[in-house]
C-alpha cells in the first residue's frame, strides 16, 4: 500500500475502491475485523445521535446553509487516506463521484457528511460558536463519545493495515 502524499481525492477514492475490490470480502470475513466494523457502526451511531440531540448537527446545518459555510469547507477531504475511505466502503458507504458544492468538502452532501468513518478533525472539532452555546456538561459528553469513536477508528485502521500487509 504505497500511499504517497499529494494524491487528489479522486486518486485516493480510486485506491480505496481497488483495495476494496481486492480485499473487501476477505476483510469482512475476518472475525476480528468483522466485529470491529460492527463496533465502529455502533460508535458512529452513538456519536451521530448525540450530535443530533445536543443541537450540534442543527447548528452546523444552519451555518452551512444560512451563514456562509461551515467547517466542512473545500480541502478538508485532502486529510482522508485511502485506508479510511476503505473502511467506509467496508461499512457499505458509497463514495461520491463528485463534489456537491464547490466551496464544501468533497464528502458533504445535502444531508450532511456522506461518510461513516471520518477523520479526527471532522469528528472532534467544535467551532467557537458551538463552544459558547453548548453547555459544558454536554461538551464533555460529546468529547467522551467522540473520543471512543476516534479511538476505535484508529484501532480498526491498524487492524486492516496489518491484515493486508500480512498477506
Amino acid at each position: 500500500m504505497d500511499l504517497r502524499d499529494g494524491q487528489t481525492i479522486s486518486e485516493k477514492i480510486a485506491i480505496a475502491n481497488k483495495l476494496h475490490d481486492r480485499w473487501g470480502e476477505a476483510l469482512k470475513s475476518d472475525p476480528e475485523i468483522s466485529a470491529g466494523l460492527g463496533e465502529l457502526s455502533a460508535r458512529v451511531a452513538a456519536s451521530s445521535e448525540l450530535c443530533l440531540s445536543s443541537g450540534v448537527a442543527k447548528e452546523c446545518k444552519v451555518c452551512e446553509e444560512e451563514e456562509g459555510g461551515s467547517c466542512c469547507g473545500a480541502g478538508i477531504e485532502n486529510t482522508y487516506s485511502p485506508e479510511l475511505l476503505l473502511i467506509n466502503l467496508l461499512l457499505g458507504v458509497r463514495l461520491p463521484d463528485f463534489r456537491s458544492s464547490s466551496g464544501s468538502c468533497f464528502f458533504l452532501g445535502e444531508g450532511g457528511c456522506r461518510l461513516s468513518a471520518r477523520e479526527i478533525l471532522c469528528i472532534n472539532y467544535l467551532c467557537k460558536k458551538l463552544q459558547k452555546t453548548i453547555p459544558p456538561e454536554m461538551r464533555l459528553r460529546l468529547q467522551e463519545v467522540n473520543g471512543a469513536e476516534m479511538d476505535f477508528i484508529f484501532l480498526l485502521h491498524e487492524r486492516i493495515k496489518r491484515f493486508i500487509m500480512s498477506r
